[in-house]
């Protein structure tokens, strides 16, 4: 499975952005997709979480009620919908192949593909 994000960039706290995660490759081998950020000098934290197969989208807390996840029904894109951007989200975001409840609920140990980031930086 090969990941690759776009849409990251600089945008003034409070706005709007949209990273989108293109998947190709063993798509079948992964039933839940999600996101996940590190920003400068911190460990990387789970996002959102979704399955292929519909649902809910699974999130932080910090983000929740903030972002959207979501995922096109042909299985090849993911989309991180982010509104009320804060400075603190400003990091690294990651898009990530997974299995399982355990990955739906933000375990990484439970991902085994990821993609090389895309950065997302929020000014004050």
């Amino acid at each position: 499975v090969q990941l690759v994000e776009s849409g990251g960039g600089l945008v003034q706290a409070g706005g709007s952005l949209r990273v989108s995660c293109a998947v190709s490759g063993r798509t079948f081998s992964s039933d839940v997709m999600g996101w996940f950020r590190q920003a400068p000098g911190k460990e990387r934290e789970f996002v959102a979480a979704i399955r292929w197969s519909g649902g809910s989208g699974v999130y932080a807390g910090s983000v929740k009620g903030r972002f959207t996840i979501s995922r096109d029904g042909t299985k090849i894109k993911i989309y991180l919908q982010m509104n009320s951007l804060k400075p603190e989200d400003t990091a690294v975001y990651y898009c990530a192949g997974g299995q399982g409840v355990r990955a739906l609920y933000g375990s990484s140990r439970d991902y085994d593909y990821w993609g090389q980031g895309t950065q997302v930086t929020v000014s004050s």
